[in-house]
Order: C-alpha cells, then sequence, then structure tokens
C-alpha cells in the first residue's frame, strides 16, 4: 500500500471539489471515495450537494448513501469502510481520489483514530434525556467546564459528538482530548499526496450564496418534507445540520423563508471559514486555487501517478 499514492482532495463547501474531481477522475480513470460526514446519509441529496445519478454512473463513488438517518455513523467507521474500498482498489491496481471536507474522516483515515470504550446505553439514554430537558446548550456548556480543548473542536449543534465526549469522561474519569493527545498515530499505511482548493475569498462566497439558491430552485424544501414524511425526528444530528435546521425552522414556522435562505448562507460562510482554518493548519496540504490553477494540479497528479507505476 505505501508505494501507491493516495490522492486527496480537501478545501472548503462551495469552492468545486466534487466537479473538479469528477473531471480529474474521469482523465486518470480514478474511482471516488468520499470524505463527506453528510453524504453518508440516504436521502439528504439536495441539501449535502451530493454527486447527480448522473455524474454517479460516470464516476464510481463510495460511501455514498450507505445508513438512515437515524443511524449513527462516526469517524471511526469510516476510517474502517474507507480503508477497506481503498485497500481493495489498490490490490487491483486502481488510483483512487479521496474528496471531501470533512477534516476529521480524512485525518482518521491516514493516520487512524482513538476509537474509546465502548457505547454505555443506559448512560446515553440519560444524557439524551438531560438534552431533552435542558438543552442542547446545556450539554455543550458542561463540555466545555469538563473538556474545554474538545469543546473547542466540536460545534455546538453536533449533539451527537458532546454526547460522546461526555460519555468518555462519564465511563473512565479521563477526557475525550487527553485520550487523543496521548493515541500516537501511526505511520499512516498509504502514500499520499494532499490537493487543497481555494478561490479567491470574494468568489467563494457568491459561489455559496448561488449554491444556496440553486438548492432552493432544486426542491431542498420539498426534500426535507419528504424526509419528515418518513417519519425521521427533526432533532437527529444529520437533520440539525447545515441546511437542514434552517428549513425545519422555516416548516415549523419558526421564521419565514428570506430568513432560513439569509440562515443557510450565512451559516455556510461560517463553515466554508471554518474549514479553511481546518486544512491551512495541515502543512501537508499543497494549496491551488481555481480556476486559475487547474493544469497546475493535473500536472501534479499526473507525476504522482507516473511515479507510481514505475
Amino acid at each position: 500500500m505505501q508505494n501507491f499514492p493516495l490522492i486527496i482532495l480537501v478545501g472548503p463547501t462551495g469552492v468545486g471539489k466534487s466537479e473538479f474531481a469528477i473531471s480529474l477522475a474521469l482523465n486518470y480513470q480514478m474511482e471516488i471515495v468520499s470524505a463527506d460526514s453528510l453524504q453518508v446519509y440516504r436521502y439528504l441529496d439536495i441539501g449535502t450537494a451530493k454527486p447527480s445519478k448522473e455524474e454517479r454512473k460516470k464516476v464510481k463513488h463510495h460511501l455514498i448513501d450507505i445508513v438512515n438517518p437515524d443511524e449513527e455513523f462516526s469517524a471511526v467507521q469510516f476510517m474502517e469502510m474507507a480503508r477497506e474500498v481503498i485497500d481493495s482498489l489498490i490490490r487491483q491496481r486502481r488510483s483512487v481520489l479521496v474528496v471531501g471536507g470533512t477534516g476529521l474522516y480524512i485525518k482518521a483515515l491516514i493516520r487512524g483514530i482513538f476509537k474509546g470504550p465502548g457505547a454505555d446505553e443506559d448512560l446515553r439514554m440519560t444524557i439524551k434525556k438531560e438534552a431533552q430537558e435542558l438543552g442542547r446548550e446545556h450539554l455543550f456548556q458542561k463540555l466545555k467546564e469538563i473538556d474545554p480543548e474538545s469543546a473547542s473542536r466540536i460545534h455546538p449543534n453536533d449533539t451527537y459528538r458532546i454526547m460522546r465526549a461526555l460519555e468518555v469522561y462519564y465511563l473512565t474519569q479521563k477526557t475525550m482530548s487527553s485520550f487523543q493527545s496521548n493515541h500516537a498515530f501511526r505511520e499512516s499505511p498509504y502514500h499520499y499526496f494532499k490537493i487543497g482548493l481555494e478561490r479567491e475569498r470574494k468568489e467563494l462566497y457568491q459561489r455559496i450564496e448561488e449554491r444556496v439558491e440553486k438548492m432552493i430552485e432544486n426542491g431542498l424544501i420539498e426534500e426535507v418534507e419528504g424526509i419528515l414524511r418518513k417519519g425521521y425526528d427533526p432533532q437527529l444530528n444529520p437533520l440539525q445540520s447545515l441546511g437542514y435546521r434552517q428549513i425545519i425552522r422555516y416548516l415549523q414556522d419558526e421564521c419565514g423563508l428570506d430568513e432560513a435562505i439569509r440562515l443557510i448562507k450565512r451559516d455556510t460562510k461560517r463553515y466554508a471559514k471554518r474549514q479553511l482554518t481546518w486544512f491551512k493548519n495541515d502543512p501537508e496540504v499543497e494549496w491551488f486555487t481555481l480556476p486559475q490553477d487547474a493544469e497546475k494540479i493535473e500536472e501534479r497528479i499526473k507525476t504522482a501517478i507516473q511515479w507510481s507505476v514505475e
């Protein structure tokens, strides 16, 4: 595995990763492994900017539509499933393109991750009840007091990760961050190249605004209505993610449609900024600016692939 290159394409939401990845995959006979924490969920299509069925017919995609919205999915599960897919493709001498904006998933893939103690269902139900009675903000504040380092890395709306960090502490009397800092990341089983995509900030934000408007035109509201009609709880973690929670608020008459759209645009820009901060802190990422550096990226990938077969 060490001598076969794994191309990892990262960058903020709205930068154009998916379109560019499909173009690269077609040119170099690659298969794509999605490293997106929301595209794993069935039915969440428009709001996650999931590749269309037509695009997936052109290029084989892995780890998309693999769990239902009410099923838990973690970075550990992603790591295990992604490595199984990638190892199989490499044995077939197939080039692999990992694409996504979930930094933790990519870190887990190439370096491994701390698994922690097993779930305690009774304890988990107690924490869930506390969240229902006192609110998600209460849980997040408790985590900030117990484990401020983990809290700084977890979004206040990410109920699952907040609950997991509290669960680990209650079970072990040690913080999640202490376990993670003591986890010695092993040498990666892959020879990899990380390519970061970025655009001028004004252009990126304009693309985000246009993408949100297109999502609404393409039926995001109807998509959310359909998911709720299937009986899924609107408080499920995937349905509290970017885009979905704002539309649910609109459907529940908590805000108007114009306000929901404004909030999606605002929060997507903030999310893109956080993604950039995460990836910019990774010295392994080689950065390129779209659209002007497209040819340079292709040359970089071509060199990596040619090196692997020499």
